[in-house]
């Protein structure tokens, strides 16, 4: 009952637009066959014959996704539009003509009711007769009325469907769209591949290597050292150094791909970076059914550098994850209270952008200046 409101405001609206169209229909044909005779004049008048058509498809590509939830992206060409537009009025205006027979048909029942009851024709009916005669007038004001909302549905449903066969592309540019996404996201799941390798490359380069250094370097001064008790803190501190070592080892290696996802699955594994992380963590893990392992991949490395900017960057006091299964999606949501200013663009996040474009997901961030940041990305699972 809360759409119907929308529903008619969307079919009087175009029925206004239809009136439009109509008008501007006619001299569309009548501007196009006039270049039959001036040829000359047809990439002018073409052009101009055209940007108008464009935007009055606009208007109908706004009405539709506002009041009637039916988005459409693609843009149609200048021909196609038009026609689009030369059928779109007359849904409009049967939209219209339902309108009107509802309205005529409620002035005409109040009409019919106060000369009933005011017996303005002189009839002389009892009460009774006019409490059936009311009853009657009502039923089957209640049926047109029944058959009259049917009409505005199936103006509003007509019109949804000839928006999708003109304004969404058609299989060819599909197929076409279809094959520059899928180049566009190999290409970024390379450079996300090549980001990530060098990523690891800096980790051991600056982690890893520095303290195998620094351990050589303490069992060399061991093996140098004439004192006892100073051979044995030497040890002492290479056995710590060693220890280091093999947390970052784990460290890295849990970067790569955490282990806990093989074992456990996703939930347990964000178990385990809410327990290794450096600022407060809400999970609310409710998916049901497991998904994929590379979507349970990527929804880790999403939570992962969500939380990661939240501790680094962001200055946040508690973070919030959300993961939940909606109708084939997998969506994860992060949200903290820090600073915001988290930029899509970003190293981090961008390479997140790319992982989830390699699975036909969405990505999304949120974070104006002041925050609070909310990550969201929602990949397909079945």
């Amino acid at each position: 009952m809360r759409r119907w409101p929308r529903v008619l405001f969307a079919v009087v609206l175009g029925a206004c637009t239809a009136l439009v169209e109509l008008g501007y229909v006619l001299w569309a044909g009548v501007a196009l066959l006039g270049v039959l005779i001036l040829p000359r004049l047809k990439p002018r008048v073409a052009a101009r014959v055209f940007a108008g058509v464009r935007a009055l498809t606009d208007v109908e590509r706004r009405r539709l996704a506002r009041y009637l939830d039916d988005s459409h992206a693609g843009q149609p060409d200048g021909a196609r539009a038009l026609r689009y537009l030369a059928v779109r009025w007359l849904i409009g205006l049967l939209g219209g003509i339902v309108l009107f027979l509802i309205l005529f048909g409620a002035v005409a029942s109040v009409v019919e009711i106060r000369e009933l009851w005011l017996d303005l024709e002189g009839w002389g009916r009892t009460v009774s007769e006019k409490i059936w005669l009311t009853a009657y007038l009502g039923v089957f004001g209640v049926v047109l009325a029944y058959l009259a909302l049917t009409g505005i549905a199936g103006a509003a449903a007509l019109d949804r469907a000839l928006a999708r066969r003109f304004l969404e592309p058609d299989r060819a540019e599909q197929l076409r769209q279809r094959v520059e996404q899928l180049s566009t996201t190999r290409s970024d799941v390379v450079a996300a591949i090549h980001e990530e390798r060098r990523r690891i490359e800096r980790d051991l380069h600056d982690g890893v290597q520095q303290r195998l250094v620094a351990l050589g370097m303490l069992i060399g001064r061991a093996r140098r050292a004439d004192d006892g008790d100073r051979t044995a803190e030497l040890l002492r501190q290479a056995h710590e150094e060693s220890q280091e070592i093999l947390r970052d080892f784990r460290d890295v290696a849990w970067q790569v791909y955490p282990a806990a996802l093989d074992a456990g699955g996703l939930q347990p594994a964000l178990a385990v970076l809410v327990e290794r992380a450096g600022v407060p963590i809400e999970l609310r893990y409710e998916v049901a059914r497991r998904p994929d392992v590379a979507v349970e991949a990527v929804a880790y490395f999403v939570v992962s550098e969500a939380v990661t900017n939240a501790a680094k960057h962001a200055s946040a006091d508690i973070v919030t994850v959300q993961v939940n299964r909606e109708a084939g999606w997998l969506v994860v949501r992060v949200d903290d209270d820090g600073v915001g200013g988290a930029s899509e663009q970003g190293a981090g996040l961008s390479g997140l952008a790319r992982r989830v474009a390699a699975l036909d997901g969405m990505f999304t961030v949120d974070s104006p200046v002041g925050g609070p940041t909310v990550i969201k990305a929602e990949l397909p699972c079945g």
